[in-house]
């Protein structure tokens, strides 16, 4: 039998083993020479070699393909190496020093916004919180109520003094912390981007904790109201200490302050509970302060729905906040009230056709449309505007809402250059008080809510409104509002910045008590501050963010301290001041926030009209 020779060649096998084991042996090695004289493949080499004695292969099997090993090793190398060095820079350039980005610098508006917020940390009466921030001021008043005998109202320490006296009046008090209230809760984004959002919390509520102690806020029914703290009437050439004959600081008042209650006082306690009700919006987030609100704002409307009164007859509020009327107050309140409560009662009477015509809503006079701690009328027909503008309730509400928006068009049509409702100053500053003094006060609130309602036009995916036959963009509006805010920062004949600390040039002899003394550890009396109201020396403390009351009607202005046509700020003022600057401020895109005002109006779904008469022949 012949196998096949897997080397190529015959072996023959035999079927006997007859040979020995030498000759095997020698046969073996016979064959072993044979089969060695020819050179083997790397096949047939494998068969032969031992594990240990393997050659190495030039190529690497990865599964779906065959690589050269020296192509395979190159490539890992390069892997590993271009690791270690993607690591190495990137330890760099986190170990090296860089220069971050910075964001923007801020616009003037949202620097103007956080001086002007400052004005309000001067204001405060009572014990102060140690973040106040403003140096010269220190604990005052802190016996107000308990001083005088004649009232209930025992602890009305807090709140914020009026002007650069130490009066509490709580009726432009209260105007004040409504118009911030409603700038907040239009432009919260806003506030919270200039970083100011907090801190404008905190000065409404500084001024709301003072408002519950002025009233029962726990009482569901009330007779009276705190209406002022202090004394300012100097008529007939009174010499007795009070707040307007003595130059003291806050501070170092020791004179009696008495506290003015009223018993019918309808514009007083309507306007307060405006003010509570819309700070309750604006701390809706906090249940129970925001509920404390509302009870309080509840319990002054009624009060002043059933005590019919002007507050400022026959006391000395007459000469300085005198009302005119209390028929503007209850749509204005009646409205708040709505938006706090969704109770649909407030919108009955807000939209009361009766009561709107007692508030001069369907016709003109020369201060139609001018926003005041005394007229709120515009402000409500804006703020019912928004209602149709958003909700569209329909019937019943329709007809009276349509004619606020009507009016509210009117007003934003008289405050544009092109229509001759208001003179204008050389310099551009409209004159909406007709030339009388302190100007500066309505010409903010009317900036407010140029730029606001043209933000809610925007929201309403609105480009403009009319004014007669003709057309108008919004712009044009905020345009307007810019022009004034402008002229009050420093674009004015006077190159002068209205508000104090704003700008290199500003007014450095503010009529104000706090500012003109310094803080130098001697208490003055009544009249030894007087050598510091009559120094023509500029005042030794900066009181940042206050507006003065502004130049006249020919753009002049005289910075002296006894003047306080020119130089007072004012509360109600800084209020108005702070709700242009915001809505001004910042990125023109982020308008307003068009559901929070509404979060506690319940869905409305419009009534449909009565049907008509039956038809008669």
């Amino acid at each position: 039998m012949y196998g096949r020779d897997p080397w190529g060649g015959p072996l023959e096998i035999h079927t006997a083993d007859s040979a020995t084991d030498d000759d095997r042996s020698r046969n073996l090695q016979d064959f072993d020479r044979a089969a060695m004289s020819r050179s083997l493949d790397e096949t047939q080499q494998s068969w032969l070699l031992g594990p240990t004695e393997q050659k190495k292969k030039k190529y690497v099997d990865l599964g779906c393909i065959i690589v050269s090993r020296k192509i395979f090793k190159w490539t890992v190398g390069c892997i590993i190496a271009a690791a270690l060095l993607a690591g190495f820079i990137t330890m760099i350039v986190k170990l090296v020093p860089r220069h971050k980005h910075h964001n923007p610098p801020p616009d003037n508006y949202t620097l103007a916004l956080r001086k002007a917020l400052m004005f309000f940390n001067a204001q405060k009466s009572g014990k102060l919180p140690k973040h106040n921030n403003v140096s010269w001021r220190g604990n005052s008043c802190l016996q107000d109520g308990k001083s005088d005998d004649s009232t209930m109202f025992k602890n009305l320490v807090g709140g914020y003094y009026d002007a650069g006296d130490a009066i509490k009046f709580n009726f432009p008090q209260s105007f004040a912390l409504t118009m911030l209230s409603w700038s907040v809760i239009e432009y919260s984004a806003k506030y919270e981007a200039a970083g100011e959002l907090a801190h404008v919390k905190d000065t409404i509520k500084w001024g709301t904790d003072y408002l519950l102690k002025t009233f029962n806020s726990s009482a569901d029914t009330i007779d009276r109201i705190a209406a002022q703290v202090g004394k300012g009437d100097t008529t007939g050439g009174a010499t007795d200490p009070n707040d307007h004959y003595c130059w003291v600081r806050p501070e170092d008042i020791d004179y009696a302050r008495p506290v003015t209650e009223c018993h019918g006082c309808s514009d007083l306690a309507a306007e307060m509970a405006a003010a509570l009700a819309s700070a309750s919006i604006v701390f809706k987030d906090n249940k129970a302060y925001s509920q404390k609100l509302v009870h309080g704002a509840r319990t002054l409307f009624k009060f002043s729905r059933d005590q019919r009164g002007r507050y400022s007859v026959g006391n000395e509020a007459e000469n300085f906040y005198n009302s005119t009327g209390y028929w503007d107050e209850f749509i204005w309140g009646a409205a708040w009230l709505y938006y706090a409560t969704g109770n649909s009662s407030y919108l009955q009477l807000a939209t009361t056709p009766g009561i709107a015509k007692h508030a001069g809503a369907f016709w003109g006079g020369p201060d139609y449309g001018v926003l005041s701690w005394d007229n709120k009328l515009t402000g409500a027909q804006v703020l019912l505007s928004r209602m149709r503008l958003f909700l569209s309730p329909g019937y019943p509400y329709e007809e009276i809402l349509r004619t606020f928006h009507n009016q509210t068009s009117i007003i934003m049509c008289s405050y544009l250059p092109i229509f001759t409702s208001f003179n204008r100053t050389k310099g551009g500053l409209i004159q909406l008080n007709h030339g009388r003094p302190q100007p500066l006060q309505y010409v903010v609130n009317a900036a407010f809510l140029a730029t606001l309602f043209s933000d809610y036009l925007a929201a309403a995916d609105t480009p403009g409104w009319y004014c007669g036959p003709n057309f108008y963009s919004t712009d044009v509006l905020r345009k307007f509002a810019e022009t004034q805010i402008d002229y009050i920062l420093g674009k004015n004949p006077r190159k002068m910045s209205y508000v104090v600390g704003f700008g290199n040039h500003y007014p450095k002899h503010v009529h104000h008590r706090g500012a003109s003394i310094p803080k130098n550890k001697v208490k003055y009396n009544c009249k030894g501050g007087w050598k510091y109201r009559d120094s023509s020396k500029a005042n030794p403390n900066t009181i940042v963010g206050a507006m003065v009351a502004g130049p006249d009607k020919h753009d002049g202005f005289r910075d002296v301290r006894s003047n306080y046509n020119y130089t007072e700020p004012t509360l109600a003022g800084n209020a108005g001041l702070v709700a242009a600057l915001v809505a001004l401020s910042g990125d023109r895109d982020v308008g307003i926030d068009k559901n929070t005002l509404f979060s506690a109006v319940p869905p409305m779904f419009p009534t449909p009209p009565p049907p008509p008469a039956p038809w008669k022949p």
